[in-house]
């Protein structure tokens, strides 16, 4: 089966990670070719499979060399050129990359000197104070090294994946699995259908009624870097990157059960299982039984109602509050995606890491079924990326005409201000009026003491220019810890001003958290569900941000951009 876009984005991004660990520098230019291609990728509106040579390197970013190497993974599942650099480079090495301040350069010198080749390897150098030894390292950078590593998660032995890292694989192996003779229907299960934003491993459960044809599929995956067990109806292994999987097979008669038991989460499975044992019959993956009798099992409605139930999203299932409310009819009138009117924080190429124009971006939002959206472009303070004044001013006219030419669709001309450290904005307070909307958001000094984030945060909220504060940690999830602050003085700052929290549906980001979200929605704060889009293909990110909200039980009342435009530009010109 040939490779899917999802697969060879995959595989070129790898290689890019790669390239820089043995370039010792991301910014090789070998990496740096690999970065282009994916860019490249990303943007070319046609599919990829049956291209030849000539037509891949008609893409932008695709150079010969690479065009070869789509080719030969296209045809044979793999690279060879990338084979040797996982050979050199296993997964527990490539870990290490998440780790801020550990540069290539930087771990290679960790391998070469102290045999540092995994976290725990790391943690003994760091536990022997060995890496101040080495030139450039010192007392302080191994407490940050070590406070990373406590804040990323990357301690003890159940450490977790990113789920911007593994989500892409699933559902490309779901769909490949469900093309399959037979197959009714598979679907990633776990974490990852509750949209946690790190996963331990990945589960897909398949409905299908010759399930010996999925076992020797998934036998033969390209992803398959290590067969752990196979079986009549499941089989497990590990991916190039340490990642493990595993595929069941059911009968499409148990599909909802299986569904259901292997979504999760535990606490929610075992509150299930304990309603039914109260009723006096058994919950299992199989379904749900009086004795031999099959009371329900095909849809997992089924077995909501026939436990007496409201069905649960999977998002909410984490055992917060939500089997109790779905018992009693009280679960909140969650957010959904087609509640979504418009997007409020939308980059075009005015931003210096925009990648589609303004008339692409809005076609990609009326594509999209936007009523409205707000391009906030960056920021003077944001030196490689932001607008001087004059360039902000003839985006606004350019926006103005656009806002003619398509009035199906109503354009606001709007900021991304950069909150600076001690929350100061872009430009002066009389400039940032022009704007018909603003989001601020924090770009840097990400280690500043939590009160001085905190003050930094109230004071640029307290602007009346601003409308909504971005991606407020500033996290990258399993990359970059986000700011500390205090989340409860920044919620009564919000809610006391009507400034609204973003919910950013970038994956890597997924900020505010769900546990934010929900003391939002406490707090009588309102949310904006944001792209933060910097190119056509990233208008995706409303159905994840919109499920991340759903797991902070966000509700549609709350959400400023389910609302008409009307009532957005009368807020806007109430708190000017």
């Amino acid at each position: 089966m040939a490779a899917s876009r999802t697969e060879i984005l995959r595989m070129l991004a790898e290689m890019a990670r790669l390239t820089a660990l043995d370039e010792g520098s991301p910014q090789s230019f070998k990496a740096r070719a690999y970065e282009a291609a994916l860019a490249g990728i990303e943007g070319h509106p046609g599919e990829l499979t049956g291209l030849s040579k000539t037509e891949l390197t008609k893409i932008k970013g695709v150079g010969n060399s690479i065009a070869e190497k789509i080719l030969e993974f296209d045809t044979t599942g793999t690279v060879r050129k990338l084979e040797e650099l996982r050979a050199k480079y296993p997964p527990g090495f490539v870990e290490l990359t998440r780790v801020p301040g550990l540069g290539p350069k930087t771990l290679k010198m960790l391998r070469d000197r102290l045999g540092v080749v995994d976290v725990d390897s790391l943690k003994e150098a760091l536990d022997a104070e060995r890496l101040r030894e080495l030139p450039g390292m010192g007392e302080k950078s191994e407490e940050k090294i070590r406070r990373a590593l406590e804040r990323l998660g990357m301690h003890g032995k159940d450490r977790r994946t990113p789920l911007v890292e593994v989500y892409g694989l699933a559902h490309s192996l779901a769909a490949r699995l469900g093309d399959l003779p037979g197959v009714v229907e598979a679907v990633p299960c776990g974490s990852i259908r509750r949209f946690s934003d790190t996963i331990g491993d990945v589960d897909i459960v398949v409905a299908t009624t010759d399930p010996v044809v999925v076992m020797n599929e998934v036998a033969n995956l390209p992803h398959l870097s290590e067969l752990i067990g196979s079986g009549e109806t499941k089989t497990s292994f590990l991916t190039h990157e340490g990642l493990q999987v595993d595929v069941r097979a059911v009968h499409p008669d148990q599909f909802g059960s299986a569904l259901l038991y292997f979504t999760g989460s535990k606490v929610h499975n075992i509150a299930l299982r304990q309603r039914a044992i109260d009723r006096g019959w058994l919950l299992s993956e199989y379904g749900l039984f009086e004795e031999e009798k099959v009371v329900a099992s095909v849809t997992e409605e089924d077995l909501y109602a026939a436990l007496g139930m409201e069905y649960v999203p999977p998002p909410l299932r984490e055992g917060r509050g939500e089997v109790e409310a779905a018992a009693g009819d009280r679960l909140p009138r969650l957010i959904r995606r087609e509640d979504i009117a418009g997007d409020m924080h939308y980059h075009s190429d005015r931003s210096g890491d925009g990648r589609s124009s303004l008339e692409e971006m809005v076609e990609a939002a009326i594509e999209a079924g936007y009523r409205y959206v707000a391009f906030t472009d960056h920021g003077e303070d944001l030196t490689i990326n932001g607008s001087s004044r004059e360039e902000m001013l003839a985006h606004r006219d350019r926006i103005r005409q656009l806002d003619d030419r398509y009035p199906e669709i109503d354009l606001l001309f709007g900021c991304e201000l950069n909150i600076g450290p001690d929350g100061s904005l872009d430009y002066d307070p009389g400039f940032r009026l022009e704007f018909d909307w603003c989001v601020a958001s924090i770009h840097s000094h990400f280690d500043l003491p939590a009160e001085q984030q905190t003050i930094r945060v109230l004071k640029a909220l307290s602007d009346p220019a601003v409308n909504a504060i971005g991606h407020l940690t500033g996290r990258y999830v399993g990359r970059r810890p986000g700011v500390e602050l205090d989340v409860d003085a920044v919620l009564e700052g919000l809610a006391t001003t009507g400034v609204a929290l973003e919910i950013n549906g970038a994956l890597d980001r997924l900020d505010a958290t769900d546990e934010v979200a929900r003391r939002a929605m406490a707090a009588g704060v309102d949310v904006v569900i944001d792209t933060d889009s910097h190119h056509t293909r990233e208008l995706i990110r409303m159905d994840y941000g919109v499920r991340w909200a759903q797991r902070g039980w966000v509700t549609v009342d709350r959400v400023l951009n389910a609302r008409p435009i009307e009532e957005i530009r009368a807020r806007v010109a109430a708190r000017r």
